[in-house]
Formats: structure tokens, sequence, C-alpha cells
């Protein structure tokens, strides 16, 4: 039967906000890893960017579905570790200072041609402090979004295919919002000038792969998955989020130790297993995902999975 609403809805708090105090009282050596930044990852972001930009430019010739393929096979892991990096520069866990960490968003966003760093910070942050809520989280499907997919393999595999566009469809529900500062106009400033330079050095045909890249590392690929690995009441009915311990973390910076990052977002992606190590009484019984292929075949086919799968918090109180 086809669910007309979400799994589960909820009066409660957001769990890690009430985790985080007790696993600092019980481990509060934890609080060395608070606040660290990782400027490494910022040769991360480099070496994507160019790996980016010389596959594109050996591919500026070659046939539709070479470019395919190779957007399939290596762009969209190169994408999927920028959009990682995207995520630390919005958490300000690579520089010191909120504008080199702008920057740093900057410079990762390039080769995936969208504007994407800057609007991901502003909305990122409201996901963190309102998990859950629909007039905040942009992580959270609309209800017209989810009746659309439905439960049927078609219907998600046509939701992984367009993810970027449904994602942006939800923002303008987010409440309290500025919707285009002139941060987000630099953004869009800077992409322009960027494709605008890749056209004229390279020509279509590498933007067509850039663009594919970006397509494939957010929609129907086992990195998709992980839009369903983090939030998604695929294992438990009760447990909001969840993480994936697997090899796609090599690609994803420990991203899949996504309860380590909602407890404590302050920390940098190279020290979240550190998190899980020093505290493993608070992560080892929590029910985690081991394969993100696994999950995206399972998601496309499980007919009780649904865009409504989800646990919505309904605010008792605004939490700023």
């Amino acid at each position: 039967m086809t669910p007309t609403d979400f799994q589960k809805y909820t009066y409660d708090q957001i769990p890690h906000h009430q985790r985080a105090p007790v696993i600092l009282k019980a481990h509060p050596e934890i609080r060395e890893l608070l606040g660290k930044k990782n400027p490494w990852t910022f040769a991360v972001i480099l070496g994507c960017v160019l790996l980016q930009v010389v596959m594109a430019w050996h591919l500026k010739a070659a046939p539709t579905w070479q470019i395919m393929a190779c957007a399939y096979l290596v762009g969209a892991y190169a994408s999927h570790s920028l959009f990682v990096c995207i995520h630390e520069a919005g958490h300000n866990l690579i520089f010191r200072t909120t504008n080199q960490n702008l920057f740093a968003g900057l410079v990762a966003n390039l080769p995936t041609i969208f504007p994407t760093a800057l609007p991901f910070r502003l909305y990122h942050s409201k996901h963190h402090s309102f998990l859950g809520v629909e007039e905040h989280d942009a992580d959270i499907p609309g209800k017209w979004e989810a009746r659309l997919i439905g439960s049927y393999s078609l219907g998600k595999l046509f939701w992984l295919s367009f993810f970027p566009i449904f994602q942006a469809l939800r923002t303008p529900r987010i409440q309290d919002t500025r919707k285009f500062d002139k941060r987000i106009k630099m953004n869009w400033a800077v992409q322009i000038a960027f494709t605008a330079l890749i056209y004229a050095l390279m020509g279509p045909k590498a933007i067509v792969y850039l663009i594919a890249s970006f397509w494939f590392s957010v929609g129907p690929h086992p990195l998709g998955a992980r839009w369903v690995q983090e939030h998604w009441l695929v294992l438990d009915d009760h447990q909001e989020t969840y993480s994936y311990y697997g090899p796609m973390n090599i690609i994803n910076l420990n991203i899949g130790y996504h309860n380590e990052h909602h407890d404590f977002p302050s920390v940098p992606w190279n020290l979240l297993p550190e998190v899980k190590r020093r505290a493993p009484e608070f992560y080892e019984d929590l029910n985690t995902h081991s394969s993100l292929t696994g999950l995206f075949f399972r998601f496309l086919f499980d007919q009780e999975i649904s865009l409504y799968s989800r646990i919505v918090r309904r605010l008792k109180y605004k939490q700023y």
C-alpha cells in the first residue's frame, strides 16, 4: 500500500542536541576535537578540481557515450568529494576564518558548474538546527514531491535522476532565510565566469562532462544512496540518523559517520572516526549501513521505502 503521509511525527527535541552533552560528560576528551581545522582538505579540493579539468580537456572531442561513461565511473566520485568539501567549508572546518572557508567552498564548486556552495552553506546550517522541521529543513521532501514519486521503482529512479531540481524546488518553503544575498550572487558570478572559460578553451563537450559528473554524483548512482542513508527510516522506525561505515567513506571523506557529525558538527571529517573510537558505547548499538550500493538498489526496488520514510518534527517553540 502506497503511504500517504510521513512515517512519523514527533515533538521530541532533536536527538543530537540531547546526546552531545551526555557524550561530552562521559568522554570530556572529545572536547579537544571540537573546533579543529583541517587545511589539508583544500589539497583534496585542488586535486579534484584539477582532475575534473584534465578529464574535461581529454574528453572535449570524445563521443557522447565515452563522456557519459567517464562521468559515471570517474567524474561522479570527484564531484561527490568536492560536494563534501563544500560541506566542510560550510561548517568552517577547513580554515580558521569564515572568508577563507567561503573561498574554499567557491573553489570546490568550480567544476560542478551549478552555483551550490554558498546556497548550501545557508540552508545546511538550518538542517542541523531544525532537523526534520518542514519549514526549516530543506532535507525533508515536500509532500507534493512524495505524492508525485510514490513508492515504485520508476518513480524513485526519476527522483534520483532529477534530484538537484527537486532539492532546489524545496528551498522556497524554507522560512527566515535570505534567498539571494550578495554571497550567492558572488557564487553565481564565479560559476558563470568559470563555465565561460571552460567553454571558450575546451568547447561544449567539456561542459557536458562536468555537468554529467555532478548529476551522477548526487543522483542515479550508488553515491546517490547517501541521501537515503543519512536520515531515512530504512532500518528503524525510531532512529533518526544513520551512519555508514564502509569503503565509500574514502570518497565521501567520512560523511558516512553521520551520527558522529550531527552530534559534533564542529569536528572535521578526518576526526569523525576518532569520535566513535573515543565514545564507542554511544555508537556501537545504533543501526548502521554497510553498503551504499546495496542501499541504492533496496531504495529502488523496496516498495516499503518512499519519500515519506522520514521523521518530521513539530516545533513546540523555535530552536535557535
